[in-house]
């Protein structure tokens, strides 16, 4: 891990007042003085992602490097600062994606045509333009049964498989009401999702270890992105799975073989035989197994779950700093989402301390001799994701990793 990450410079928190009066109070809001550094220093970097884009790839439409992610950036950016112009750069945005959808009925929220349409129905329902909002609802849902049914050799990952599709669905629901896509819609996703790992726990005959398994590309992941682990966070989300049965028959099991994977460092592997403790990532090792563990300590009561969501937290903490850069699927700013996630379940002030500190890292953006990613003003490889996490600092309770929490 020491040859990817920088090393930490920031002293952690000692449990003090004095120790994080500077940052928040003791109710966890944060003081003017660092609200107004964050609210600058997304002023500043959003300058740049503006000037940015004009060399961006013009046919991207996608939530993950193109277009969409842009406009959701903005859409987030009006819900934290309230300003129209806001609203208007993501309609802009949203509407350059729609133009360049990938057409190849890829049905993910990150990497394919679900992303933008869902959210397009947003700024239009914002913009209380109904019509177009149910159009692009009416064309997200003509895929629920080809997702269904799995045509094609759809896996069951997020980025590129049923749960991208499932959280595009969940992100309607909770931007437009809960109600607007019936609850059976995303129930359905999941039953085939489980039918699809109990196959496959059979074919790799590890059922008496894990009742469920995946796998992509022949690989079978650990962590969020590809993984298990994402997998297993959104079949615990409360009513998604149909019978609460199925979570203790087969989830339940299935988590605790992930955590038997996890490494002494309390980190994890990216795929299952890997023995590789290197990457701490989002999208690979600890710091996206942990939304998988807080979800099962809140949906199983069970208190092991939150121990290893903490040595999850001690892991970023030490090695989350990263040479890769400041981005979310694998870099700083993704990072510090553990910290906020901690610290709602939590309420540690410890945690909302780390994830400042991490911003402040992001603040001086360029200045760590970081590499640059291949779409650096990207919202999850570059600098958009940045700004999308310092503006969510802002309001720590409400924070949620983009595109993966709901």
């Amino acid at each position: 891990m020491d040859t990817r990450a920088l090393r930490n410079p920031y002293p952690d928190c000692d449990g003090s007042p004095a120790s994080t009066q500077a940052l928040f109070d003791s109710q966890g809001k944060l003081t003017s003085e660092f609200a107004q550094k964050l609210s600058g220093k997304v002023s500043e970097l959003l300058a740049l992602v503006e000037d940015g884009l004009r060399s961006a790839d013009p046919r991207d439409c996608t939530i993950y490097t193109g277009w969409a992610g842009i406009a959701l950036l903005y859409l987030h950016l009006h819900n934290v600062f309230k300003e129209d112009s806001f609203l208007q750069k993501a309609l802009d945005h949203v509407s350059r994606s729609l133009k360049c959808l990938t057409r190849r009925h890829d049905v993910t929220f990150l990497c394919g045509d679900a992303g933008p349409l869902a959210v397009a129905a947003v700024v239009y329902h914002r913009l209380q333009r109904g019509q177009e909002a149910d159009e692009c609802i009416n064309s997200l849902l003509q895929d629920h049964q080809r997702v269904v049914k799995g045509s094609g050799g759809l896996p069951d990952e997020l980025l590129y498989g049923r749960m991208g599709y499932l959280y595009s669905l969940a992100f309607i629901n909770r931007q437009l009401g809960q109600d607007r896509i019936p609850l059976q819609y995303i129930q359905q996703v999941s039953e085939a999702v489980l039918a699809s790992g109990e196959h496959l726990s059979r074919k790799f005959r590890v059922q008496n270890q894990s009742p469920l398994m995946y796998e992509w590309y022949q690989e079978q992941y650990v962590g969020a992105a590809h993984g298990l682990a994402g997998i297993y966070y959104f079949l615990m989300q409360p009513g998604f799975v149909p019978a609460e049965e199925q979570v203790h028959r087969l989830v339940r099991p299935s988590i605790d073989h992930v955590r038997r994977l996890g490494f002494p460092s309390g980190n994890y592997p990216p795929c299952v035989g890997d023995d590789r403790d290197q990457l701490v990532h989002w999208c690979h090792g600890s710091p996206g197994v942990i939304y998988m563990l807080l979800q099962a300590h809140k949906a199983l009561g069970v208190a092991q779950y939150l121990e290893d969501a903490l040595r999850c937290g001690e892991v970023v903490w030490r090695w989350g700093l990263l040479k890769k850069g400041y981005g979310l699927c694998h870099g700083t700013a993704g990072n510090a989402y553990t910290f906020l996630a901690l610290y709602r379940q939590t309420q540690d002030p410890k945690h909302l301390y780390r994830a400042c500190m991490f911003a402040d890292w992001c603040m001086n953006y360029g200045q760590h001799g970081c590499r640059t990613p291949d779409t650096p003003f990207s919202l999850f490889e570059g600098m958009a994701g940045t700004i999308y996490f310092l503006a969510d600092l802002l309001q720590p309770m409400k924070a949620r990793f983009p595109a993966f929490e709901v």
